[in-house]
């Protein structure tokens, strides 16, 4: 029906609408609102939708409104943000990250400060995120996992061990911090590999690459 007549009218036009369900026939992406892809914490929807084989994107909203409320100064960190980036990545999803302008039609001044520090940190880091799909190791309390290539990213929020302990098919052959490349010990053990990486805490996200293959 109205699928079909978009997709007539303009080939190139891809649909994807916010039912917070599983995609419809017709649908080119699908969407979760406030959500990382298979998960519910938004509330919007009775039942978790069931990631599909379509491109996937998460959209989220920097404080808690999707349009301007000068009352809501609620924002989300930056370090939030970023984590929430590197998690939706890690979903092999894209985000959209919304911003309300103003009524004069400029964007806040808070919300500005959060895009400039998040471009900061990708400036640095983003290779770990653009141009990957979701890596080997699923969402987990810690972090997460992006993958490029034979460079697997592990991104770690917060370790109160030592050691982390990674399940993977694939062999390490290095291990190291990718922000100045130094050396992480590793040790390839049944069913994945052990990294030293010492505790990891006040951290936006440690960043290991793994050489796998």
């Amino acid at each position: 029906g109205q699928y079909e007549m978009i997709h007539r009218l303009q080939p190139a036009c891809l649909v994807g609408n916010n039912h917070h369900g599983a995609p419809q026939e017709g649908e080119d992406i699908q969407i979760f609102e406030r959500d990382l892809p298979g998960e519910m914490t938004s509330g919007f929807a009775k039942h978790a939708a069931k990631v599909s084989r379509l491109p996937l994107e998460t959209c989220q909203t920097m404080n808690g409104m999707w349009g301007y409320k000068v009352s809501d100064q609620e924002y989300k960190s930056t370090k939030t943000l970023i984590r929430y980036l590197v998690s939706t990545a890690g979903k092999g999803a894209n985000l959209l990250l919304n911003v309300g302008p103003q009524p004069n039609g400029e964007l806040p001044a808070v919300a500005v400060e959060r895009m400039k520090e998040m471009g900061e940190w990708l400036a640095v880091n983003g290779e770990t995120v653009y141009g990957t799909k979701a890596g080997d190791v699923k969402q987990q309390e810690w972090g997460c996992t992006t993958r490029k290539g034979d460079r697997l990213f592990v991104h770690i929020f917060e370790l109160d061990h030592d050691v982390l302990y990674l399940p993977l098919e694939c062999k390490v052959t290095s291990a190291k911090a990718f922000v100045d490349g130094k050396a992480v010990k590793f040790k390839q053990v049944t069913g994945g590999v052990l990294l030293e990486v010492g505790k990891v805490t006040d951290q936006t996200d440690y960043i290991v690459e793994l050489r796998t293959r």
